[in-house]
């Protein structure tokens, strides 16, 4: 056995060491024995999982646990033990959640002083149960990591044990207990049909089994449970609640790594179970390609028309997700390629603008956009992160984000997608745009639709050294402007391997081009921008109709997003039903 294969587990055995290690001291270890820990053993995590993605650009890197290899059972057909399996671009998943850990431990120090470490042993769990749904090569397990990572977040959630922490934890939490439900019957059912939860044998078992019936339920079943967690339309209720009420290092995770990984996980299963099923591969390539572009544009509606930062950030979130949605959609090696360079740019820029919205929470008691006009003057670096975050949002051709969208866009049947690509881009970077040039240099303009929108209060732990909540958020934006070029050499060897961990070779990926596209994008970023700076409020009648014409299909959107949970368990039965009824028709023609 490998130096590789022996340390594997450490990756997630080490951050659950440290969980229970503070659980079980922290009454007793020094005040800030708890931060300490946290960053080194996510760095040390980061590191190993670094040093595991490279060693598998050679080969995929096994290990089973007990010794019980598939050889044990002296039978190909028949695996009796649990593996984890370390595929380049699965432990470069993980190596980047660990490191979006370690900034948001940094930025947290200090932010909760007297609870004992317990914030730090909820979010090491977080981190082990991610690293864990990374590398596990066993479907029952993925389920088992997909419910810690829940739970954990649950928690996280409702930590500020506030009204509305608890309401937005509650949402959060019923929904996506169903979709752990859902996971579990999805993966009951493929066991019952064939007889084994390696992923690997159960992927070749699926090819021979042509157009099941089964196949088609459970995959209909891990897709809505992983849309859901990937905050996919309409399973998508939920998140903006989370993200608004979550601790702001919190939400660094959520909207950085963890609805992210929801959609790596789904592309995982598709390309390395659900591959040789045609019927699986039709519903793919149909109905989950357009709703990723109706997720896109929705989201971007959304986040434009909102005033409190942290939904708007969110909203973001859910339409670039939608735009990975179309990156998985397309089951070919470039697209993936894009996908994986989208993860780690799009995790980037939204950690980097989620503590700008920290910041400002923490000195000025507010993260609403209107009531925050020009206080952000002192505070200019973090006012440039976000002024470059919503830049590369909105199309900047330059950086990760515009690689990774061009790979994408490159890969996608005609121009609807493509333009719903361009259309979301610009509304979630002028959103940004015209947030940041409001709240740190004072440019006005009468509010538009936002005005209408929700908010309120809230509160986070001041006097915080503001170095080290300024010093990852740079770093995270530095880091996402970086080019693409110095991240090619990896990509283009590991996204062959996410559709066969076994086999070699790269993709040859386009070195230049998508600028025009890009263009165009901040083009109308900008105009967009420009309209809400320099709006002046309706005084004519004329003027007052339109302003009601351009609110009323946002006003009716936002309707949508009630904030009750049986609306959004409601949404969540229609958005189900819909899958299954899209994978009936276009898997059986």
């Amino acid at each position: 056995m490998s130096a590789a294969e022996t340390l594997l587990p450490l990756a997630v055995l080490a951050p659950l060491g440290a969980a229970a290690l503070l659980a079980l001291l922290a009454h007793w270890l020094p005040a800030r024995s708890g931060d300490c820990l946290a960053i080194v053993t996510s760095i040390a995590v980061a590191i190993l999982c670094g040093w595991i993605a490279d060693h598998a650009l050679h080969g995929a890197i096994p290990h089973w646990f007990g010794g019980w290899t598939p050889a044990s059972s002296h039978r190909s057909d028949v695996v009796l033990g649990i593996g984890f399996l370390a595929d380049p671009a699965s432990a470069a998943v993980a190596c980047f959640c660990a490191f979006l850990f370690a900034m948001s431990f940094l930025f947290a120090w200090g932010y909760f002083d007297e609870v004992h470490s317990h914030f730090h042993v909820l979010m090491l769990l977080f981190l082990a149960a991610m690293i864990g749904f990374c590398l596990t090569h066993d479907l029952f397990n993925l389920f088992v990591w997909f419910e810690l990572m829940s739970v954990a977040a649950f928690a996280l959630t409702a930590y500020p044990l506030g009204q509305s922490s608890l309401e937005g934890a509650f949402n959060f939490t019923v929904t996506n207990a169903i979709a752990s439900f859902l996971m579990l019957l999805g993966v009951g059912l493929l066991y019952a049909r064939f007889g084994t939860m390696d992923i690997s044998l159960m992927g070749r078992e699926i090819g021979r089994a042509g157009s099941d019936p089964v196949v088609l339920a459970g995959f209909c079943l891990l897709a809505a449970a992983l849309l859901t967690k990937a905050a996919i339309l309409p399973f998508h209720m939920w998140l903006a609640d989370a993200h608004a009420v979550a601790p702001s290092p919190v939400s660094v995770i959520f909207s950085g790594a963890m609805v992210s990984l929801g959609l790596f996980g789904l592309a995982k299963l598709i390309v390395q179970l659900f591959a040789g099923s045609q019927a699986v591969v039709a519903v793919v390539h149909g109905p989950l390609l357009w709703l990723g572009a109706a997720t896109a544009i929705l989201g971007g509606l959304m986040a434009w028309s909102q005033r409190h930062l942290k939904r708007l950030l969110a909203f973001s979130t859910i339409s670039h997700l939608g735009i990975m949605l179309i990156g998985v959609a397309t089951l070919q090696a470039t697209g993936i390629a894009g996908l994986l360079l989208y993860l780690l740019g799009h995790g980037l820029v939204k950690g980097a603008l989620f503590m700008v919205a920290g910041i400002l929470l923490a000195r000025h008691n507010s993260i609403d956009e209107i009531a925050l006009y020009g206080k952000g003057r002192p505070l200019w670096p973090a006012g440039l992160a976000m002024v470059a975050g919503g830049v590369m949002l909105g199309g900047l051709p330059y950086g990760l984000l515009h690689s990774a969208t061009h790979l994408i866009d490159g890969q996608v049947p005609g121009e609807a997608a493509s333009a719903a690509m361009i259309v979301s881009g610009a509304l979630t970077g002028a959103a940004v745009l015209r947030s940041a040039l409001r709240i740190f240099f004072g440019w006005s303009g009468a509010p538009g639709p936002e005005r209408a929108a929700p908010t309120e209060r809230e509160h986070e732990m001041p006097d915080r050294p503001m170095i080290l909540m300024m010093l990852p958020c740079l770093i995270l934006t530095a880091l996402a402007l970086a080019p693409a070029s110095l991240a090619t050499p990896f990509i283009t060897r590991a996204a062959p391997r996410l559709l066969d961990p076994f086999g070699s070779g790269a993709v040859a990926l386009p070195t230049a081009g998508g600028v025009s596209a890009s263009l165009a994008t901040l083009a109308i970023t900008l105009a967009l921008t420009l309209l809400a700076l320099l709006r002046h409020r309706p005084t004519s009648s004329g003027g007052r109709a339109i302003a009601r014409v351009e609110r009323a299909p946002l006003a009716a959107i936002d309707a949508l997003h009630s904030g009750l949970l049986p609306d959004y368990v409601t949404w969540g039965t229609v958005g189900l039903a819909l899958l299954a009824s899209c994978a009936a028709a276009f898997g059986f023609t």
